[in-house]
């Protein structure tokens, strides 16, 4: 037994995107006709259009559109935006699949029972969480070494314990999110004749101090390090004036790989 849903997207409460419309659209780009996608999906010539109007209805922008004349006939095809709304829907069919093979592995059906279904709600205090890509998974004697490519192109590397690797299914090319607090990165300013130092224990990302808030006690650094991703970090105000920083300094972040948690 196995969970199991279909993903529909509503727009102003209505239905406007179902799997079934998605599989007309696909049939229609295939074809270039509305009667032959009909019958290959299949359904009534009359209820294909009723779907195309509809979508074209309520989307912002047409999805399909009808071509007259021409050698043959003219024909059906879908627009630029509907090819874009195709590649977008994929996206979200993905997302949507993995979410319903986690909540199976989280849940026993047979039993009726529900095991720690409420980590996929859970809401993390953690100041730092980016998108990143998997380049590299080391497995070493407990941890595991996983290099991770943010969406800046920068690099950072993660230790994690095998179990996690296992449990979380973190192989090459999937897209996680590297989660760390604030406190633990530290920031410095970069000189600009300093070579980089590459190791095992701690990354360093570079960028451009963006906003500094502050009270008497503490700063929060906000480092723009490239493609709208921003690291952030907390450290006593005394250590930022030491330290020269400012807004518009260009800087180095510095996380042990250690302090460095994966999600998925």
């Amino acid at each position: 037994m196995e969970l199991a849903s279909k993903l529909s997207l509503e727009i102003f409460g209505k239905p406007f995107i179902l799997e079934k419309r998605i599989e007309l659209l696909h049939a229609i780009e295939a074809h270039g006709s509305i009667s032959k996608a009909a019958k290959a999906v299949p359904m009534s010539y009359k209820s294909a259009w009723e779907a195309v109007d509809t979508m074209n209805s309520l989307s912002p922008e047409p999805i399909v559109c009808r071509e007259t004349g021409g050698k043959d006939g003219g024909g059906t095809t879908i627009t630029a935006y509907g090819k874009k709304l195709l590649e977008n829907y994929e996206v979200l069919k993905e997302e949507h699949t993995r979410f319903l093979k986690r909540l199976s592995e989280l849940t026993d059906i047979e039993s009726g029972s529900l095991k720690t279904i409420e980590r996929l709600a859970m809401q993390i205090s953690a100041r730092n969480q980016m998108q990143a890509e998997v380049i590299t998974v080391e497995p070493e004697n407990v941890n595991a070494k996983i290099g991770l490519r943010l969406k800046s192109g920068q690099l950072l590397v993660s230790v994690i314990t095998k179990e996690a690797v296992e449990d979380l299914h973190i192989a090459e090319g999937q897209t996680v999110t590297a989660i760390f607090k604030s406190n633990t990165v530290s920031v410095s300013l970069k000189d600009k004749d300093e070579e980089k130092e590459e190791t095992d224990l701690s990354n360093r990302v570079e960028g451009v101090i963006k906003k500094i808030e502050k009270d008497v006690k503490n700063a929060k650094v906000l480092v723009d390090i490239g493609k709208h991703d921003t690291v952030v970090s907390v450290m006593p105000a005394d250590v930022l004036e030491k330290l020269g920083l400012h807004e518009g300094s260009f800087v180095k972040a510095v996380i042990k790989a250690s302090d460095i948690m994966i999600g998925r």
